[in-house]
C-alpha cells in the first residue's frame, strides 16, 4: 500500500516537472515572437501641432489709408464700375503695431465719372476702395468716397472771347473807322464764343503713382502683418 502511494506521488511530481519545463520553454519563444513582431511595426509619428491662429486687430473707422495708383485714371476715359489697383504708400500702424506693410495691394472701384461738357458742367471722378490683400487672401473694406472735380475754365473762356473781340475791333477800325470797329468787335466776340462752345473743358487726370487718401467708413478686423 505504501509502495502504491509512493508511486503515485512520484508520478505526480514527474508530471509537475514536465509542465514547468514546457512553460519555461514557451516563454522565451513568446517573447522572441513578440519582439519580432514589434521590430516589424512602423514607428508611430507624433501629431503635428496646428498652426497658431493669426493675431487680429480692429482697425477703427476714420483711419486713413494712403495709396498710390498702379495705373492712370481719367474722367474722360473711365466709367462707373471700372476697377483699379493701388498699393499702400505708407504702412498702416495701430497703437504701435504694423497691421499692413507699405506696398500692400489694395483694390478699388470707380463710383462715378463725368467728362467735361462743351457748354457747361465740370468733369469729375469719384473713387472708393473695396478690399485689401493679405497673405494671398482678400478682406473687404468700406471707405468714404474720394472725389475730384476738374479746374474751372471760365477765365480761359473769357480770355478767348475777349481776345477775339479785340482782334475784330482792330480789323474793323482799319476797314471802316468807328463803325467798322464796333462791327469787328461783335464779329470777333462771336467767333471767340464759338471757339469756347466748340472747346471742351479740362478732364480730371490721375496719373500712375498718383497718391490718394482714403478714409475707412467702417471698422475692419485685419491680421497683423508678419
Amino acid at each position: 500500500m505504501k509502495s502504491l502511494k509512493l508511486g503515485i506521488l512520484l508520478s505526480v511530481f514527474a508530471l509537475s516537472l514536465v509542465a514547468c519545463s514546457s512553460a519555461s520553454t514557451d516563454k522565451p519563444g513568446d517573447a522572441a515572437s513578440a519582439g519580432a513582431a514589434g521590430g516589424n511595426a512602423a514607428p508611430v509619428e507624433a501629431p503635428k501641432p496646428e498652426p497658431a491662429a493669426p493675431k487680429m486687430i480692429s482697425v477703427p473707422a476714420g483711419t486713413a489709408l494712403q495709396v498710390a495708383l498702379d495705373s492712370a485714371l481719367s474722367s474722360g476715359k473711365n466709367n462707373a464700375g471700372d476697377k483699379f489697383e493701388a498699393t499702400l504708400a505708407a504702412p498702416l500702424t495701430i497703437e504701435g503695431t504694423t497691421v499692413l506693410e507699405k506696398g500692400t495691394k489694395v483694390h478699388g472701384r470707380v463710383v462715378d465719372a463725368k467728362e467735361s461738357g462743351r457748354v457747361k458742367g465740370l468733369a469729375s471722378i469719384t473713387l472708393t476702395l473695396t478690399d485689401v490683400e493679405q497673405n494671398g487672401k482678400t478682406t473687404s473694406i468700406t471707405t468714404k468716397q474720394w472725389s475730384q472735380e476738374a479746374e474751372n475754365t471760365k477765365k480761359r473762356d473769357v480770355g478767348i472771347v475777349g481776345g477775339a473781340a479785340a482782334v475784330g475791333t482792330a480789323i474793323g477800325a482799319i476797314a471802316g473807322g468807328k463803325k467798322g470797329a464796333a462791327e469787328g468787335a461783335a464779329i470777333g466776340g462771336g467767333a471767340g464764343a464759338g471757339t469756347v462752345l466748340a472747346t471742351k473743358g479740362k478732364e480730371v487726370e490721375l496719373g500712375a503713382e498718383a497718391r490718394l487718401k482714403f478714409t475707412l467708413e467702417k471698422s475692419v478686423e485685419l491680421a497683423v502683418a508678419k
